[in-house]
């Protein structure tokens, strides 16, 4: 696949990295369509299509040459991400030269994190969101010959859940093994596989600097200069996840840990901002 600068892309389910994702897009030159509940929140430079992927859809879906989908699961004891991709699937008038599906590292939750996992694991998802998940993946490879990105968790501006918790002294689990990538991180990730000739068909969005939630935690605190959270009575929990096929793909990371990150963010705005 060469990298077309004319050719569109639908973003089919696009919220806050699908948005920062298409406005890259289209400062490239790429003509973006991006399908969302609420067209109307969407930037004027991008063609919206108003559609709810969780019910049965007529909309008019455009040929493009691409294609990024991100389908989230409810919170129903039963969620179903494989109707949304049949219905996709009918309803596009021919089959994009490059499909991502946006899905996440939650599929490894049934895991007992004792080994760190690469894309070359076999996901054991133990809760119905997991499974959904993995679901997902299987039909879109199915579909569309997708490319499967897996983000670890999601952080940058806007995404400051964690500094909250510091800054009010919550008492957290800190013995959890986490990972993450940055926001800005994960839209260059998108972009570049949206581009590259030969894509890794799996790949893990995270950076390669997996921390416990207690070290993240301390040191946000020691930015804000407010004590450390307390420990919830909890026993180890979480994963660790390779991110050498990022790295392959992207080089240097924008963001390539925990401290990186959340420096930024809190310099950006001041620690009194959350102290407050």
């Amino acid at each position: 696949m060469t990298d077309n600068r004319d050719a569109p892309v639908l973003l089919f389910g696009c919220g806050k990295v699908g948005t920062r994702l298409g406005e890259a897009l289209v400062e490239s030159g790429r003509p973006v369509f991006a399908v969302r509940r609420d067209a109307a929140a969407l930037p004027d430079s991008f063609t919206g299509i108003a559609l709810d992927y969780r019910r049965p859809f007529n909309a008019a879906l455009p040929a493009v040459d691409s294609m990024v989908v991100t389908l989230t699961p409810d919170r129903s004891d039963s969620p179903d991400l494989v109707t949304p991709l049949r219905r996709l699937a009918k309803a596009l008038p021919a089959l994009p030269q490059r499909v991502i599906l946006v899905s996440s590292t939650r599929v490894f939750d049934g895991d007992p994190g004792l080994r760190t996992l690469t894309e070359d694991d076999a996901p054991n998802p133990a809760s119905p969101r997991a499974q959904a998940l993995l679901d997902s993946e299987n039909e879109a490879r199915r579909l569309f010959g997708a490319v499967v990105l897996r983000p670890a968790g999601i952080y940058g501006p806007g995404r400051e859940h964690l500094i909250r918790q510091v800054a009010r002294g919550v008492p957290i689990d800190r013995a959890r093994r986490t990972n993450r990538i940055h926001e800005s991180d994960l839209v260059r990730a998108l972009h570049e596989l949206l581009r590259t000739p030969t894509p890794p068909m799996t790949m893990h969005a995270t950076d390669d600097h997996p921390a416990t939630s207690g070290e993240v935690a301390d040191h946000i605190a020691r930015l804000l200069q407010v004590p450390p959270p307390p420990a919830l009575p909890t026993d180890p929990s979480g994963h660790v996840l390779s991110g050498e096929r990022l790295a392959t793909l992207l080089g240097p990371l924008l963001y390539p840990d925990y401290r990186a990150g959340y420096d930024a963010i809190i310099a950006a705005a001041g620690p009194e901002r959350w102290r407050d």
